[in-house]
C-alpha cells in the first residue's frame, strides 16, 4: 500500500517545450533542511572594454573608501555613484608579451601572450562564466564591438583586437559581432508583439498540469498555489511590458567592416563611419541591456574598439585617431582626458539603464556584475600598473558606492574574485603564477 501523496520541495509544474515553474511551499511537501546561503550568486556578467588606458591623475578619486569624490574623468558617473566600485592599485602582471597586444590577451584571460605574438593560453572569464550560467538561453554569450579591427589589425582577428577566448579545446579567439543592424535582427527580429512570441504566456503552457495536481491538494495548499500562479501571471505581464526591443537606430553611413580598409599608420580615415560611433555605441548598449533584461543571454562583452584605436573622434572636435593623442603624435593629456571622459559618459548611461530595469522587486543591475577594463594604464608608456578598473552592480553581494585601494596585487586576483561572485569557488584564474587568491573586500 502506497503512502500519502507527497511533493518534493523542488517540484515544478512542467509544460510543453520543457517550460517549468517552481511551486511555493505547500503543506503536502516533504520536510527539508533549510538553506543558509548568505548570498545569491550573481546572475549576469558584462565586460566593457575601453582602449588604451587613461590619464591616471585625472582618473583617481580622492577621499576614503565610502566617502570619496569622483575625479574629472569619472564625474559623469555622479548620478550612479552608489552603483560603482572604483578599484585602484591593481597591476596587470600577466600582460607579458607585445606591449599593446599583451594587455588585450590578459584582460579577461589572466594569461601571458603566446609565443611570437600569439593568442591567450587559456579561456576568458566571460566564457568560463557562460559555461556556468548560460543554461538554455538562446545566446550563451554575446560579444559586440563598435569600431573594430583598426590600424594594423586590418579588420581581421588578431591578438591586438580580441578579448574573448573559448573555454574548451585550444582556447580559440572569438570575433565580436560588428554590424548593429544584423545584431538587432538576430536578437529581436524573429519575435515581437502580436506574433505569439513576446506575448505568449508561459503560464498557459502548464495549465493542464495544474488541473491534474489541484484535486490532490488540500484547501489551504490549493489556495497557496492559486495565489502563487496569480503573482507569477502579474510578474509575467510586467516582464512582457518591460521586454520590448530597443528602437532600431538609424546607422546609415556606418560601415562595420571599415577596418578591412585600414592602414598600419591610421592615415586612411573613414570619417563617415567615425562620426556614427556615438549613435552606434548607444545602440549597442541598448541592445546589450535589453538582451539581458529579456533573458536572451546572461554574459556579454562590449568593445569600443581594439588596442590600435585608430579611429577619429569628430564629435569631440578631434580629427586625428585616438592613438595619435596617445603617442603617435606625442602624448597629449588634455585631448586624451576629453576622450576618457566621453567613455565615462557612455558607461554611466549603461549603468543607469541597467539600474532602471525592474526585474521584480530588484533591478537588472542588482543581479549583475559589470567590469569596465582596458589593456594598459599609461598611454604614452604602455605601463600596466595601477590599472583604471571599475565595477558596477550588486550581483553576488558586491558592495558598491566604494573606492577601494590596493597594494599592487595582480589583476588575476580580481578575475578570481569576479568568478567567486558567480558561485565559482576557484582560487586561481589564468596563469597561476600571477595569482595569490581572490581580491579581498569586494563583498
Amino acid at each position: 500500500m502506497s503512502g500519502p501523496f507527497r511533493l518534493s520541495r523542488r517540484a515544478v509544474l512542467r509544460g510543453a517545450g520543457g517550460v517549468a515553474i517552481a511551486l511555493p511551499w505547500l503543506e503536502i511537501m516533504a520536510p527539508e533542511q533549510r538553506s543558509f546561503a548568505a548570498t545569491t550568486p550573481a546572475q549576469r556578467f558584462l565586460s566593457v572594454f575601453q582602449p588604451n588606458g587613461t590619464v591616471l591623475e585625472r582618473f583617481r578619486p580622492t577621499g576614503t573608501e565610502t566617502s570619496f569624490t569622483l575625479s574629472p574623468i569619472l564625474s559623469p558617473f555622479e548620478e550612479v555613484k552608489s552603483h560603482l566600485v572604483v578599484l585602484d592599485g591593481i597591476d596587470m602582471t600577466s600582460a607579458v608579451g607585445e606591449p599593446t597586444q599583451s594587455g588585450m590577451v590578459a584582460l579577461l584571460t589572466g594569461t601571458e601572450q603566446g609565443q611570437a605574438g600569439g593568442y591567450a593560453k587559456g579561456p576568458s572569464l566571460d566564457q568560463v562564466l557562460a559555461s556556468r550560467i548560460a543554461g538554455s538561453r538562446s545566446v550563451p554569450s554575446l560579444s559586440l564591438a563598435v569600431r573594430w579591427g583598426t590600424g594594423k589589425a586590418h579588420g581581421k582577428v588578431s591578438p591586438i583586437d580580441i578579448l574573448n577566448y573559448e573555454a574548451g579545446g585550444d582556447f580559440a579567439p572569438i570575433q565580436p559581432q560588428l554590424d548593429p543592424q544584423q545584431i538587432w535582427t538576430q536578437l529581436f527580429g524573429s519575435v515581437g508583439p502580436g506574433d505569439g512570441g513576446w506575448e505568449r504566456s508561459i503560464l498557459d503552457s502548464v495549465g493542464s498540469r495544474y488541473a491534474a495536481l489541484a484535486p490532490r491538494l488540500g484547501v489551504a495548499d490549493r489556495a497557496r498555489l492559486e495565489q502563487h500562479l496569480a503573482k507569477l501571471r502579474e510578474l509575467e505581464l510586467g516582464v512582457q511590458a518591460m521586454c520590448t526591443p530597443p528602437a532600431r537606430a538609424d546607422t546609415t553611413g556606418y560601415d562595420p567592416a571599415s577596418g578591412l580598409n585600414s592602414s598600419d599608420d591610421g592615415n586612411i580615415k573613414d570619417l563617415a563611419t567615425d562620426a556614427m560611433i556615438p549613435t552606434v555605441g548607444r545602440f549597442m548598449i541598448d541592445m546589450m541591456v535589453m538582451a539581458f533584461a529579456c533573458d536572451l543571454t546572461a554574459v556579454g562583452t562590449l568593445q569600443w574598439s581594439d588596442a590600435e584605436s585608430k579611429y577619429t573622434l569628430p564629435w569631440l572636435g578631434l580629427t586625428e585617431h585616438q592613438r595619435f593623442y596617445m603617442n603617435d603624435g606625442g602624448w597629449q593629456p588634455t585631448e586624451y582626458e576629453r576622450i576618457a571622459t566621453w567613455y565615462s559618459e557612455q558607461h554611466a548611461y549603461l549603468v543607469g539603464q541597467m539600474a532602471a530595469i525592474d526585474m521584480g522587486g530588484h533591478s537588472l543591475l542588482d543581479e549583475s556584475v559589470v567590469f569596465f577594463g582596458t589593456n594598459l594604464q599609461s598611454p604614452p608608456t604602455y605601463a600596466k600598473v595601477d590599472m583604471p578598473f571599475l565595477l558596477a552592480g550588486n550581483g553576488g553581494g558586491l558592495r558598491t558606492g566604494r573606492y577601494l585601494t590596493f597594494d599592487h596585487p595582480s589583476h588575476n586576483d580580481l578575475l578570481v574574485a569576479l568568478a567567486n561572485l558567480f558561485g565559482d569557488p576557484r582560487t586561481t584564474f589564468g596563469d597561476a603564477q600571477h595569482c595569490t587568491g581572490a581580491l579581498p573586500n569586494l563583498t
